[in-house]
């Protein structure tokens, strides 16, 4: 079930609601457990149970490394290991397991074989967010949750269960015991997640197309500008695909009483690829940082050791997206361009007129999409070459001037609801009088998004499949 269904929309979300503010408070813990596991479970059932063993595994884990943390910290070490060893089992043999037994088949070393497993929704979301339990523990960071209930709520909270943010523990241990709910917050909560339901189907789903139209002509048919149109349409489509299921998870945790974290922050006004990380699916950056980075060194032992740790964060931050060698060179060519800005591109970067250095962001930015769209590395580098003039058949043909001719508002609407001039500038919020009709504004949104769901035969979701 996807945010953008009208199951999920006039269905699902509706009796959640109404049962959750209709039970009793000490219950709304159980209701929202109950509901999240249906949620995950609606469209492959038996991964249900698998979640439910993770979460009861993960609470006991918890439990025992509370109880070892103070007096006897290698024991406490030791769970914690068994722990970590546990989660990325899980996450290693439903991800990766057909990856490496088909590279292991195409090497001749018929080992192990395939055995087509379906990889359940979500997985490396929610393995993360159990993962940061038990380390918080450890570390002193968060106290354990004596209710297994409370802490399966926290694991399967379907705002951000299949693809984040990525919720810490310690960031809502607090508000899973005792929160706030207003009519004020629900009401922000609505606004925030039309919002993201508008980004992903008015603007997401229709940059989309761009992209699958191109994709899906011959090289003869593709100019130089046809595909630099088509990638284009590709780089807003995954930023508003992503950005708006974050506002929606968002959203719904304001109506639910839960306060996430932010995950983007205007990625596209970057003006480099250190600033573009830091705008870009925060709560995955700063999970690699804190559980990985810093626990290798960081940039404690000279800049050999840095280096080689920023390569193993971008290595495995790859290799989370997905099980395929163009996530891996993805991951690889980003820690690549970000040791050398650490090195010396930095400083320069810092001199050079803005234009210039958000023109080399996102040049480089557009360039690793291509990187991550073709799980294929041959198609990925064929179109790369297209995009320089290498196998086009010319610099521009009439199927580009269709695609501007069609595409050129939903391009530029696109552009600047990537900025924060959109929310400056043309955010009719900003006016005290309009402020008033904003249910009115909400309603009509969501009215248009729920015409554009019920005509649409186009509404994937890119990040479901990592």
């Amino acid at each position: 079930m996807v945010f953008s269904s009208l199951t999920f929309l006039f269905a699902y979300l509706p009796i959640v609601l109404l049962i959750y503010f209709l039970v009793p408070i000490k219950y709304r813990n159980i209701w929202l457990l109950l509901a999240s596991l249906f949620f995950y479970g609606w469209g492959e059932p038996i991964y249900v149970l698998m979640m439910m063993f993770s979460i009861v595994v993960n609470w006991i884990f918890g439990n025992y490394i509370n109880k070892y943390r103070t007096d006897n910290r290698k024991k406490a070490k030791f769970f914690l290991i068994l722990c970590i060893i546990f989660n990325l089992s899980l996450l290693g043999f439903f991800k990766y397991y057909d990856f490496f037994a088909t590279n292991l088949n195409n090497l001749g070393l018929n080992i192990i074989k395939p055995l087509n497993i379906s990889l359940p929704i979500g997985i490396s979301f929610y393995t993360f967010q159990a993962l940061s339990y038990p380390i918080d523990i450890y570390r002193f960071d968060t106290d354990v949750q004596k209710s297994v209930i409370n802490f399966g709520a926290y694991v399967t909270m379907f705002p951000q269960l299949i693809a984040g943010p990525i919720v810490r523990y310690r960031d809502i241990a607090k508000q899973l015991n005792e929160r706030l709910l207003s009519l004020e917050g629900f009401a922000s909560g609505v606004y925030r997640f039309v919002i993201g339901l508008s980004k992903k189907v008015l603007i997401a789903n229709n940059c989309g197309q761009i992209f699958d139209f191109v994709t899906n002509l011959s090289s003869t048919q593709t100019s130089l500008i046809t595909a630099w149109l088509g990638i284009i349409g590709y780089t807003f489509q995954i930023y508003f695909d992503f950005s708006g299921y974050s506002d929606m998870a968002i959203g719904l945790g304001k109506m639910l009483g839960f306060d996430f974290l932010e995950n983007f922050n205007y990625p596209y006004i970057a003006k480099s690829i250190t600033d573009f990380w830091r705008r870009w699916h925060m709560s995955l950056s700063y999970w690699f940082r804190d559980y990985v980075y810093i626990p290798l060194g960081g940039n404690r032992n000279g800049l050999a050791k840095q280096i080689i740790n920023i390569m193993v964060v971008w290595l495995l931050t790859g290799f989370w997206h997905g099980a395929a060698w163009n996530f891996v060179l993805w991951g690889i060519f980003y820690g690549i361009i970000l040791i050398i800005e650490k090195l010396f591109l930095l400083k320069y970067l810092k001199k050079t007129p803005s234009i210039i250095s958000h023109i080399y962001t996102m040049f480089i930015v557009i360039i690793a999409w291509v990187l991550f769209a073709f799980t294929d590395l041959n198609e990925g580098l064929h179109y790369l070459g297209m995009m320089f003039g290498i196998g086009t058949a010319s610099l521009a043909n009439d199927i580009s001037l269709f695609i501007i001719r069609n595409y050129i508002i939903l391009l530029i609407v696109a552009l600047i609801a990537a900025t924060p001039i959109a929310k400056t500038r043309f955010n009719p919020f900003n006016n005290e009088t309009f402020k008033k009709l904003a249910p009115i504004f909400v309603l009509i949104l969501l009215v248009i998004c729920t015409a554009f769901i019920v005509d649409a035969s186009y509404n994937p979701f890119l990040y479901f499949r990592f």
